[in-house]
């Protein structure tokens, strides 16, 4: 495989599969009571008084106290006021290893100057929205489509969580076809037809509260990494109508926490053409942080249509997109020059494609191939895997370190490796009764994590960026080797 992708060696799923099943059918292993206490009093009950004053009165205002769900960290949420480079700083001063990167799709780390001076330029130039057309979004989509073969035409939009929905439309206007195929336990947003068997694959509606079943007549899931059964929900939908497309995240579901093996996603393209159903990658992720070409150019496969989140815009606002094939981008043509008088998907967004998110974009785009960021960020995530390993042998634990070049995963309890099967209802309480209790040790690790000045996601990902170093790496495994060194078997 060529060094301009980030992953230099491909796991082995199917290896990788195996020791999460050993992880989930072993007790918990997590920090200790006395452990956990200490980080509480010591660390955020002195360190952090000044984020638990704000957050003890956002409660009273926002629901929850924070607005975004990664924003929750146990015992309470932190307050963070400035990023750069590599590290996180809190409104107490405290600093740390930012491996949350936003969520994943950033690469170049936090605020990087290259992109933050011209977003400058354009704010005393333009201001960040016309509503009107801006040269950069000519600029950032001509990039995106010389980068990514599959992607001749681009449109932006706000979010992929939008993006997502547009792709939807397009899908069933080109094809005239209504079911939707998703793979199990992955997220594709919050919009009502797409929260059907998220993070948990079998889950189908159970997570999804607030939303009339009947929504979900068309959305299915298949099971991650069975082609088998993809290829037998497609069969069956032929005789209903057909698919209107299959969207997957080719890592796998969250970010490749429930790995595939290399040649999963031909194979889904294969099921495709076969049963006439467009093929949807989501890219939220893995754009530009697998390289140049993401995730569609490391495995080799020309999806219908592509997803785009946060990169696009280079962590500003306005961060979302999809790209695709002009015969099916048609479906999005908007104003005179319109491509034909064929129906066109309904999609908006008065601040989709602003000028402030178009230059960011564009030039972090720019900066990342430039200076091989995704090849960079995933050696240093071959680093930190190889850390985590050593150290999970070190203190004979359970927990399981991969990756995905810098998509880094640390599971300690393996929470959304489970299952639920509706051929044995009779087991679906336990399996509810076990991720509930595993996911408060999840925040338990993770609150750890964050006292000895590392943010993660969820306690359990990683995203390596390259505003790293070897020994800003080391320095981080040292903090982890602190954690591990606390960790015991769950009190009853």
């Amino acid at each position: 495989m060529e060094r301009k992708f980030a992953i230099a060696e491909y796991h082995d799923a199917a290896a990788v599969t195996r020791q999460l099943d050993e992880l989930i059918s072993k007790p918990i292993y997590t920090i200790t009571t006395a452990a956990l206490k200490k980080y509480e009093e010591e660390y955020y009950g002195k360190k952090c008084k000044k984020s638990k004053e704000i957050i003890d009165k956002a409660v009273g205002v926002i629901p929850g106290g924070v607005q975004h769900n990664l924003a929750f960290n146990h015992p309470f949420p932190l307050v963070f006021t400035r990023a750069e480079g590599a590290y996180l700083y809190d409104i107490d001063g405290n600093r740390y290893y930012d491996f949350l990167q936003a969520g994943g799709p950033t690469v170049l780390g936090s605020n990087p100057p290259a992109v933050r001076e011209k977003v400058l330029e354009l704010l005393n130039d333009c201001g960040p929205s016309t509503g009107l057309f801006h040269e950069y979004e000519y600029k950032l989509a001509k990039k995106i489509s010389e980068l990514m073969p599959a992607v001749e035409m681009f449109r932006m939009l706000n979010s992929g969580t939008e993006s997502c929905m547009a792709a939807l439309r397009v899908a069933r206007l080109a094809t005239g076809k209504k079911r939707i195929l998703k793979m199990g336990g992955a997220y594709h947003g919050w919009s009502d037809q797409l929260a059907y068997g998220i993070r948990v694959p079998g889950s189908k509606w159970t997570q999804a509260p607030g939303i009339p079943l009947p929504i979900f007549r068309y959305t299915q899931e298949f099971f991650p990494n069975d082609l088998d059964d993809l290829e037998r929900k497609l069969w069956w939908n032929r005789l209903r109508g057909g698919t209107a497309a299959v969207l997957i995240e080719p890592v796998g579901p969250e970010s490749g926490t429930r790995p595939l093996d290399f040649e999963f996603n031909r194979g889904v393209e294969r099921l495709c053409r076969k049963y006439g159903a467009l093929l949807i990658f989501d890219e939220v992720v893995t754009a530009f942080r697998m390289g140049p070409s993401g995730a569609q150019g490391y495995f080799g496969v020309s999806p219908d249509l592509t997803i785009f989140g946060k990169v696009v815009a280079g962590g500003y606002p306005g961060a979302g997109g999809i790209g695709g094939k002009k015969k099916y981008m048609k479906y999005l043509a908007a104003g005179i020059k319109g491509g034909g008088k064929h129906k066109k998907a309904l999609v908006g967004g008065t601040m989709a494609a602003n000028p402030l998110s178009c230059v960011a974009g564009y030039y972090t785009i720019c900066e990342m191939e430039r200076t091989g960021a995704a090849q960079r960020a995933g050696r240093l995530g071959d680093r930190l895997t190889g850390g985590l390993q050593e150290l999970i042998k070190k203190y004979k634990l359970p927990f399981v370190a991969f990756n995905q070049g810098s998509i880094v995963h640390l599971e300690t309890v393996g929470t959304m490796h489970f299952a639920i099967d509706w051929s044995r209802p009779w087991r679906i309480p336990a399996v509810i009764r076990a991720t509930s209790e595993r996911k408060r040790e999840m925040e338990h690790m993770g609150a750890a994590y964050m006292a000895e000045g590392l943010v993660t996601l969820a306690g359990s990902r990683l995203y390596v960026s390259a505003a790293y170093d070897e020994a800003m790496i080391d320095d981080a495994l040292a903090r982890f080797d602190r954690v591990f060194a606390n960790v015991g078997l769950k009190e009853s």
